[in-house]
């Protein structure tokens, strides 16, 4: 993967973004991938685990050093007990609207200030770095799609894959369908969680819960 300091949120959220279709990516369904990529990644570093289907903070303390994997940790720990599943749909947008940010700064994508009508002020996320974006499309799609064995990826890019097929983001072509893509998407689930007891099953968790917010959202538009 390029760039390969981005958070698993941050490069979901690159991902989404279509160069034709500017604001395509601020929708609930990408809101709901992104917000499950941060929770992956909280998972996988060992920083949320699984309590009876509960995501629990593992102490009170720990910090990543990013604001938005910090800024969820926070969440999680100051709210009620919720499933995985919930935590995928509770205040995602405000977990997107800080990856948008964080990929602000980095320069990946830049704001342009606009009037809608010519009268109220109004910016524009467009992507200023095209080729990485590009690049990360190109090995997602790989993973996914590619004759190499799921387990050649690391826990993070086969997150993303995974996560990514579950939301069928237009930026990637049409999502296929069919037992080899299933199975595949199961080992890229497997390859995953393998670091460590339990969160196979969190990974699990939060890809059903995207293609279950997706298979909402293409049934309410019609595709």
């Amino acid at each position: 993967m390029p760039n390969g300091s981005l958070s698993l949120p941050a490069r979901l959220c690159l991902l989404a973004w279509d160069p034709a279709r500017p604001g395509s990516a601020d929708t609930a369904r990408v809101h709901h991938l992104v917000r499950a990529g941060a929770l992956t990644e909280l998972a996988q570093r060992g920083l949320l685990i699984d309590d009876e289907g509960i995501a629990t903070p593992v102490d009170q303390d720990s910090r990543t050093g990013d604001a938005v994997l910090d800024g969820l940790l926070d969440l999680v720990r100051e709210s009620m007990p919720h499933r995985w599943r919930s935590w995928v749909r509770l205040y995602a947008g405000t977990t997107f609207d800080a990856v948008r940010e964080q990929l602000v700064a980095d320069g990946y994508l830049r704001a342009e200030k606009k009037r809608v009508l010519g009268v109220f002020p109004s910016v524009d996320h467009v992507l200023a770095r095209v080729a990485a974006a590009t690049v990360l499309r190109e090995e997602t799609r790989y993973a996914i799609e590619g004759p190499a064995p799921a387990g050649d990826a690391s826990e993070r890019d086969a997150a993303v894959a995974a996560l990514a097929a579950a939301a069928e983001l237009r930026t990637l072509g049409p999502a296929g369908t069919g037992a080899r893509r299933e199975s595949r998407i199961a080992e890229l689930i497997e390859r995953s969680g393998a670091a460590a007891p339990g969160l196979r099953k969190i990974v699990g968790e939060v890809w059903g819960a995207v293609s279950a917010e997706t298979a909402r959202a293409v049934a309410s538009t019609g595709g």
